[in-house]
Parts: structure tokens; sequence; C-alpha cells
């Protein structure tokens, strides 16, 4: 009876519509809104059991697979999962999700660059090779798959792989930005001629006013302005008179003025004027004006200019007298009015603005002020006594207690030997490495002697040199080099001898491995097999032992192959002793090869020394020490290794056992 009230109770009385009516527009968009409100994200879950990680690899791959089903055509769905595989290290699976991203959408570069990145990331050299060629082969106008793919190979230093790579896109006739890239890779290697080449096919491709200019820029830089002067004539016959713009005349003009060829210039202003309509000539009218005032009869005009841009270096250098680039511009401008007196006012001026700090990064710059002007003395105006006089003043300003700067007296030294002074040169060598001893300084007085053929000199440098930076690997080649050069090999081995005893070394693998050079040049072959095993007293790295077995191997003595075995056999068992399990597969590899190449018995023998790669996994910890989980890594576990041998857990047991019993007993 209640039951039956309560149901009367909430029945609808009215049922009559509602005075605001709801549609169905407006419970959607609610809905939605509500979707969209700020969700907090899920708590993080740590996994530690391999079962609760497979647990949940198959739910995210359940999900992944969901979504693909829901829509198939929406690429950040295909891109997500391959992400997600890829960050579980699970590599096939993700390139299996790429492939099939690609048979679904196979004009997605989003998916292709994924996925070569991927395999660049993962050292998958050989994978990313090839899916950047199936990506440029289908997608052939796509840029980005180019430059990623040359850069990969360039900088992997496979250069003639990355030649090719822009070689078949220059076949398509690309934008013009390519074409540069293409020659700036061969200007990187030095290849002037390969990317004259470039250059000769890119204007016939691009027949752009701007890039005949370019190219002439390119032949005046590396091919001299003989070669520019070329290709703008070319490009005149190229264009012809109806074609051509006033740009192509204003570079060309500009580079026969550059050469000092005035009156070629001045011809070439006046040609391209009496061509150009007067409305496109006005850039033209303008260089034509400043040209002139430059070399013509309009010296009044400009004196005027000098004089103005004078006024504003002054008002410039009045508010900062040490504003040393403004001192570089305010020569160069008085250099080209050919007034010595003048220019050498303002050096005078300049150089007397000294850094107010004594330390080394503000005296840079102001060095320079002084170099150029010794270089104007002696060149320009040709005075030997002034350049001197130059030199000398800036090193007694320089506060050599402090710093010094090498270059300075060094370049006091040359400009002594130009003047056929040695014996002044070598006074200020000397008085250099004597207040301030650097080791540019005794490199470069070192380097004077052997040129003057003066070796006692050497020899004497050597030794101050050695005794100032005994560290120093390369100085005690060098010096042992001079006296093999000169005959005297048992000096030279006494050299070496002392620069192996030396404590600290800073490059003591380039020393030992010049000393072993030597001896096998003397062909001494006791001697550096007896070097071999000093170094191997001191180290057992790897490829000491390889080089030391390959010596053996090629050593012109009878039983090479034995003692070469006999190498390796050592090495095998020294480094068994040791955890350094990738250093002995290299050995194997290495002892594997030369028993192939020998056609050997023992390679058999050899081959059942070789590891096996096991996958295990160790906890990992994050940069702050926290605990990270687990991480998997490669071991390689040796045929002959403790960790290989049947029961050696128990055998480890009962001999503590019976250490406990004897102690007792």
């Amino acid at each position: 009876m209640d039951y039956i009230n309560c149901h009367i109770a909430t029945q609808v009385k009215n049922k009559l519509p509602a005075p605001v009516q709801i549609t169905a527009e407006q419970l959607l968009r609610e809905a939605q809104e509500r979707q969209l409100e700020g969700i907090p994200p899920p708590p993080k879950q740590k996994i530690t059991d391999p079962e609760e990680l497979r647990s949940y690899q198959l739910r995210k791959r359940k999900d992944f697979e969901d979504n693909l089903r829901k829509n198939r055509t929406l690429m950040g769905n295909w891109l997500k999962y391959a992400s997600w595989e890829e960050s579980q290290r699970e590599i096939d699976r993700a390139r299996s999700i790429y492939e099939r991203g690609l048979d679904v959408d196979h004009r997605n570069t989003a998916v292709w660059l994924k996925y070569a990145e991927m395999e660049m990331r993962n050292r998958q050299i050989n994978h990313a090779r090839n899916i950047w060629d199936r990506a440029v082969t289908i997608l052939p106008r796509a840029n980005q798959f180019w430059y990623k793919y040359t850069y990969m190979e360039e900088m992997l230093g496979n250069i003639p792989a990355a030649r090719q790579i822009f070689e078949r896109w220059m076949k398509w006739e690309p934008e013009e930005q390519a074409w540069f890239s293409y020659i700036k890779m061969e200007l990187r290697y030095k290849e002037v001629d390969k990317a004259r080449n470039i250059y000769e096919r890119f204007v016939v491709v691009h027949p752009d006013i701007k890039n005949w200019i370019k190219f002439a820029r390119f032949e005046e830089q590396h091919g001299g302005s003989e070669e520019a002067r070329k290709v703008y004539e070319r490009a005149m016959d190229f264009y012809g008179d109806e074609l051509m713009d006033e740009s192509i005349f204003i570079a060309f003009s500009k580079l026969e003025e550059k050469c000092k060829e005035f009156e070629r210039a001045r011809m070439i202003y006046k040609y391209a004027l009496d061509t150009l309509p007067k409305e496109d000539a006005k850039e033209l009218y303008k260089n034509f004006t400043q040209f002139e005032k430059r070399h013509g009869d309009r010296m009044g005009i400009e004196t005027v200019v000098t004089s103005k841009r004078r006024r504003q270096y002054e008002e410039e250098l009045e508010s900062n007298p040490h504003n040393y680039d403004v001192w570089f511009d305010y020569v160069r401008l008085m250099e080209n009015e050919e007034d010595e007196e003048a220019i050498r006012e303002i050096y005078e001026r300049a150089i007397a603005n000294v850094p107010l700090i004594q330390e080394k990064r503000y005296w840079r710059r102001y060095i320079y002020l002084w170099i150029y002007y010794a270089l104007f003395e002696e060149l320009v105006a040709k005075d030997v006594k002034r350049a001197r006089e130059v030199y000398t003043a800036c090193l007694n300003l320089i506060p050599h207690k402090k710093f010094t700067f090498a270059k300075i007296w060094i370049m006091l030294a040359n400009f002594e030997i130009r003047q056929k002074d040695a014996t002044s040169a070598r006074k200020i060598l000397g008085n250099a490495i004597g207040r301030c001893p650097k080791e540019k300084l005794y490199k470069s007085y070192i380097e004077l002697e052997l040129q003057l053929r003066e070796f006692d000199r050497c020899r004497q440098l050597y030794e101050k040199f050695l005794q100032f930076n005994p560290s120093c690997c390369t100085s005690w080649v060098k010096y042992a080099e001079l006296e093999t050069i000169l005959g005297d090999v048992e000096r030279a081995r006494a050299i070496f001898e002392l620069a192996i005893n030396q404590p600290i070394m800073d490059m003591p693998e380039v020393l030992w491995k010049s000393y072993i050079d030597f001896e096998i040049g003397q062909e001494e072959y006791e001697n550096a097999r007896s070097l071999y095993e000093k170094l191997l007293e001191r180290t057992q790295h790897v490829k000491v032992w390889i080089s030391y077995a390959l010596f053996e191997l090629n050593a012109e003595e009878n039983g090479a192959v034995d003692r070469c075995r006999s190498t390796y056999e050592r090495a095998n068992n020294a480094l068994r002793k040791t955890d350094a399990k990738e250093e002995r597969l290299m050995l194997l590899e290495s002892w594997r090869d030369f028993e192939a190449q020998n056609g050997s018995e023992k390679l058999d023998a050899v081959q059942k020394l070789m590891p096996r790669k096991i996958k295990k996994r160790r906890k990992a910890q994050n940069e702050d020490g926290t605990d990270g989980g687990w991480e998997e890594y490669y071991d390689y576990i040796f045929p002959d290794s403790e960790e290989n041998m049947p029961n050696f857990k128990l055998l480890q047991m009962a001999k503590k056992w019976k250490m406990q019993q004897q102690t007792s007993n």
C-alpha cells in the first residue's frame, strides 16, 4: 500500500509543454563542453613486475588498435602508436606500424620523417637510407626528404653518397636553395671545380639575373677576376639587350672597379645607360654618380663626401675613443685618400687610446691597430725604420708579466728576416722566450732555425722547450724526428726513452706509437717488441694487444704467424681476467680474421671462444638518484667464463663450507 501511494505521488500531473524548450542541439553542445573541461591526468604508474609490464603493454596495444579501427585515415594515431612502441624499445613493432601507416597514406610526409628519424635515433643507418630512398622516390618534390637525406650522409662522412643524392635531386630541377646547398657542400670540401659545374647547370635551370651575379661572385672568389668577367660577358650574351637588367651592369662595373679597371667600369656604365630605359635605370644612375665621385674629375664633390664621413667618425670617437672598430673604419677611409701623413696621424691617434683594463681580452682588437700600423709602414709607406719602431713600441707597451701576444714577437722576427737580419730575429725570439715563454714562441723559433738549417740551435731550443713543457708529446716526437732525419738514430732513441719515462703526458698514445714506428722503420724488431712489452706493463688496452699482434704478423722475420697467434693467446688470457667483455670480443674478432686470412686449422678453436649475446635486465636510476625502474641491456657470456661453468655457485658454497670447517677445527 505504501509503494502504491509513493508511485502515485511521483507521477507527473502537469503535462503541458514547458515555457523554455531544450533542443537536442543544446544537449549535444553541453555534453561536448563538459568533455573539454580540464580532467586531471591519471596518476603515474610504476611497473616493477614482468607480468604487469606485459599486461600494460597488451592493454595499450589494444587501445591503439581500437583507435586505428575507428579512424584508419587519422595518421596521428599511427604516429602515437609507433612512438609508444619505440619507447618500449620494440623497434621491430614500431617499424611494422610505420609500414602499415604508409600502406594507408604513402604520401604523408610526417610518417616518412618520423619513420626515418626513429631509425637514425636507434643508429639503424641502412634502414634509414632505405626509408629516405623510398621517400624521395615516391615524393621527389618534398624537399625536406632530400635535405635530411644528404645531411645524414654528410654527417656520416659519406661524401660520395651525399653527392649522388644531390645529383638525383638536381635531375628534378628543384628550387634555387637546393642548388645552393649542393654548391655549399662541395665548397666545404674544397671541390671548387665541381661547384663550378653545378653553377653552370644552375644558371640554365634558373636563368635569373641574380643567379648569374652569384655565379660571377663565386668565380671572383675562387677563380679570379678574369673568370668572373667571362661570366658577366656570357650573361649579357644570354639575355641580350631586351631582357637585360640594371643590377648585372652594376655588379659588373663594381668588379672592374675592384680590379682598378676604371675605364672599363666607366664604359660599362655608359653602355648600360644607352641601352636601358631611363625608368629602369634609377639605381644605375646613382651608382654611376658615386663612381664618378670616386674616380672621375669631380674631385670637389668627393672631398665633401669624405669630409662628411670624417666628421661622423670624429663625433663617434669623441664620445668613445676606445671604440677600435670606428678607428679601423677611419683608417680605411683615409687609406683611400692615399695621403701617407694623414694615415700615419690617424694611426698615432688610434694607438694612443690604450685599454683601461689590463686583461688580454680587452687588448685583442687594440693590438691589431699596431699590426696594421706596422704593415702600413712596411708595405705601403716603404719605411723600414718606422715599421721597426712601431713593432718595438708595441712590445714595450704590452704588460708581459700579466699577458703577452706571441703574434707580435713572431711578426717582428719575420720582419727582420725579410730585412735579411737573422741575428736580430734570433735576439727577438730569444728575448720573447726569456720574458714570457709560450709554446707558440718556441715552435716559431724552432721553425726559423730549421729554415736556416741551424740544427744545433734547433736541438738547444727543443731541450729548453721540453724543460718548459715536458708533457707536450708532439714536441718530443718532433725532436726525435729531427734527429732521425739528421741520421743520429741513437740520439733519437734516447729522446724517445726520456719521453716515455715522463710522469705526465698530454697524448701518451701518440708518443708510444711514434716510438714503435721509429723502431720498426729502423728494422729493430726486438726493440719494438720490447716497447710493446713495456707498454703492456702500463696498460692492457685491447688496441695495444691487437697492434702488437699485427706487428708480429708484419715483421719480416721467420715464424711471424706463430708469434702473432701467441700474442693473441696472451691477450685473450689477460683480458679473460678482467670485466672488459666488449674489448675481449673485439680481440677475438681480430684473432678470428687473422686465422681466416692465414687459412689456419685453429679457426674453429677461435670460433668456440666467441661469446653468446644475451639480453639482461637491470635496475635503472634517474639523474636525481631515484629509482627509474628496469632497463634492458646486452651482455656477453664467454664459454670459458666462470658464469658459464656448471654448478659454479654450488662449488663456491662447498669451498666456503670447507674453509669454515678448517677454521673451527
